[in-house]
């Protein structure tokens, strides 16, 4: 996540994070703390997996208090290992202590799916297949999440409803068929739009190539009615399948040869990476 990025972007949803957790102040840590200490805190993993959002973790801290430190010993998309000492946060133990379930929050959520993302990525390497995140992301989280998707070697589907044309079923019907949706969408998108279309049948699937889709996804459909639409299509778009896709199934995928496979499930089921901030002590 570059700098740019994160001015314009991460910086307020991280503000909002941190103004959800402290609305007025932070009563505990205030209660114990009466004046300014300085400390220091280890960051510790406490499972094996692929670490990512260390700039976001950073961040938080550096937004309570330019003056912290932080010293990290791994980058994003290194593999850690249960009990690695992944760095340390110094500085005042009062903003240590108030920033540290939102750090950790970003920290945790985006390592589990970069973590989980890199386990289904692995069940593609030696095909042409590429794997996709979808739009199937926590509200305010999106550009972390598909942040951490990328670093766990996975790719991004469109970003928002601005991105891309995709026309599903509920478009479809709205327009009427598959080759209208197509022929509104070519005469309304710019040109420099791919027009993709979701269809769940054979029929849909002839249609869609003869309208001249660029992208065609194949949704919902068993291996054998894959197979066969990837032989219809016959190079004339790109193939995506999807629908229910997860690391136990993704393996019966492997071998039709679509160019690409999406998956909600690397956003909406991947489960944290356990992470804590550890033996905080004060420091001269």
């Amino acid at each position: 996540m570059n700098t740019i990025t994160m001015n314009l972007q991460a910086d307020k949803l991280i503000r909002e994070a941190l103004c959800e957790d402290i609305s007025s102040e932070d009563v505990t840590t205030n209660s114990v703390m009466k004046e300014a200490v300085m400390g220091e805190v280890d960051l510790l993993c406490k499972e094996d997996g692929v670490i990512a959002g260390l700039e976001v973790f950073e961040r938080v801290f550096h937004l309570l208090d330019e003056n912290v430190k932080v010293e990290l010993y791994c980058k994003d998309g290194d593999k850690v290992k249960n009990g690695q000492l992944m760095g340390k946060v110094t500085g005042d133990i009062r903003v240590l202590l108030s920033g540290e379930r939102v750090a950790l929050n970003y920290l945790q959520r985006m390592s589990g799916i970069a973590t989980y993302t890199n386990s289904v990525s692995a069940l593609l390497e030696g095909t042409k297949t590429k794997l996709l995140d979808t739009r199937k992301t926590t509200p305010n989280m999106r550009i972390f999440e598909k942040y951490a998707v990328r670093v766990g070697g996975g790719y991004n589907h469109r970003y928002n409803l601005s991105d891309g044309v995709l026309l599903k079923d509920n478009h479809i019907g709205a327009a009427g068929s598959v080759t209208k949706a197509i022929e509104m969408a070519k005469e309304y998108a710019p040109f420099v739009r791919k027009i993709e279309v979701e269809v769940e049948s054979i029929e849909m699937v002839k249609e869609a190539v003869k309208a001249g889709a660029d992208i065609i996804m194949l949704d919902n459909m068993s291996p054998e009615e894959m197979e066969e639409a990837v032989r219809i299509i016959d190079g004339r778009a790109e193939t995506e399948c999807s629908g229910n896709v997860t690391k136990e199934n993704i393996g019966r995928l492997t071998s039709i040869g679509v160019d690409y496979i999406s998956s909600g499930a690397l956003t909406h089921s991947a489960p944290i990476l356990d992470i804590s901030l550890k033996n905080l002590h004060a420091v001269s």
